[in-house]
Formats: structure tokens, C-alpha cells, sequence
């Protein structure tokens, strides 16, 4: 399960870290501490011919065919082991992957004292890549809106305190691949596994971040849990 992230620092590092064009972006678009589903977020696609290009998706797939977006809310993750039989996701998981960039991402573990979250972010201070699907709706009135999930697999040593799922994270060196319309399905599935423990940093952060209205940078700032 994916339920929340974040997503900060110069825009200029989506250029950095993905090829990516940034010139589509708002001006105004901001980070993101606490990114939750139904927002607007920055999601990398490749265009037609080969560019990577990244634009603003809502968090919260809706399957060309739907016929409301209601849908959006269930389907803010999507488990890699039915990507290629589940309705929602087979059409997409052919030929709308796309790349999800992130800071880091929350997970809460059952304490003592209640539910304790932990912020679980990149160990060399880059930016992490999740494996997603894409997809575009036509709405009643013929406007049209693009939507992204976040593929999840079983947990690493890492995670698996925190939760038994966690995000696909990518190589860099797979993003390309795993971005092709190209790459046959059965080689894109070799990706949707869980990453090295090595990859993850993770720490307690403060209790706030479960309120989605709740933003800023104090929310990814580690504290110190009380004795157990």
C-alpha cells in the first residue's frame, strides 16, 4: 500500500534525475510533503518519439471505460501480480507505464501508542522512481483527464515491520525500459519486484502527516518516539 508522499526541492531535478522535459509543468507548482490521492502530482511519461516529458496527473486511476470517476478512489495502487489480468490495469500496464517521482513515502506502524508514521526515503538523497500506470477519461462534458496508480509488490526486509506491501521502486537504469511501449509486457513485469534494503532510509516522523490537509517540511523531520 501507497497512500502517501512526498515530493520536493527545484523542479529542475526531475530534468536531473529522469531526462525529463519540464517545460510542461505550471510555474507555480509546488512541493509536495504530503501528497495524497485525488491531487494533481508530477508523473513522468515518454511522448511518441522517445522524450521523457513530465506532466500533472491526479493520483487515482480511471480506466478509459469507467463510467464515473469515482472508481479513482480504489484505485490509487495497483498490485504487480494481476497487472497483466486485472481490467483496471491490463490495457495500461501494455502501453501507458509511466515513472512517479518521489522524495520518499509514508508508512504507519502499529505502537503502543497508536499508529506511528514513518517516513521511508531514498538513502543517496535522490529522488526515487515508482513503477505506475497511466490512463485518459473522456468526462460527460468531453474534457479530458489523465490519472495515475502506483504499482506495489511484497515488502523488503526493510519495509516489512512497517507493512507487508510497498511501492515497485526502479534502477535509474530501468527507467527507460520500463517507460517503452516497446518493452513486451512479460519484460516490463521483471521490473515490478521490491528494491535492495540498501536503497531505503527510515525514520519516524510526526503524527501530522495523517491529516492530508497538513503540509510542509516539518512533517518529513525525523523525532524520537518515546520508550518503549
Amino acid at each position: 500500500m501507497c497512500g502517501r508522499y512526498a515530493l520536493y526541492g527545484p523542479v529542475s531535478r526531475l530534468h536531473e534525475q529522469f531526462s525529463a522535459d519540464i517545460d510542461d509543468l505550471p510555474l507555480d507548482w509546488g512541493p509536495r510533503y504530503n501528497a495524497a490521492p485525488m491531487q494533481m502530482l508530477p508523473v513522468i511519461r515518454q511522448r511518441p518519439t522517445g522524450e521523457c516529458v513530465a506532466h500533472l496527473l491526479r493520483w487515482g486511476l480511471v480506466p478509459s471505460w469507467s463510467k464515473d470517476e469515482s472508481i479513482a478512489t480504489k484505485l490509487i495502487n495497483a498490485r504487480g501480480e494481476t497487472l497483466a489480468e486485472k481490467p483496471s490495469f491490463r490495457a495500461a500496464f501494455k502501453s501507458r507505464r509511466c515513472v512517479i517521482p518521489a522524495s520518499g513515502f509514508y508508512e504507519w506502524r502499529q505502537l503502543a501508542g497508536g499508529k506511528q508514521p514513518y517516513f521511508i526515503t531514498p538513502s543517496n538523497d535522490e529522488l526515487f522512481g515508482f513503477a505506475g500506470l497511466w490512463e485518459r477519461w473522456s468526462k460527460p462534458d468531453g474534457e479530458l483527464l489523465d490519472t495515475f496508480t502506483v504499482i506495489t509488490t511484497d515488502a523488503n526486509d526493510a519495509m516489512r515491520p512497517l507493512h507487508e506491501r510497498m511501492p515497485v521502486i526502479l534502477q535509474p537504469d530501468d527507467y527507460t525500459l520500463w517507460l517503452s511501449k516497446a518493452t513486451e509486457p512479460d519484460l516490463a513485469r521483471q521490473l515490478v519486484a521490491p528494491c535492495s534494503d540498501s536503497m531505503l532510509r527510515i525514520y519516524p516522523v510526526s503524527k501530522a502527516v495523517g491529516n492530508a490537509r497538513n503540509e510542509g517540511p516539518s512533517l518529513v523531520e525525523p523525532v524520537e518516539l518515546p520508550p518503549a
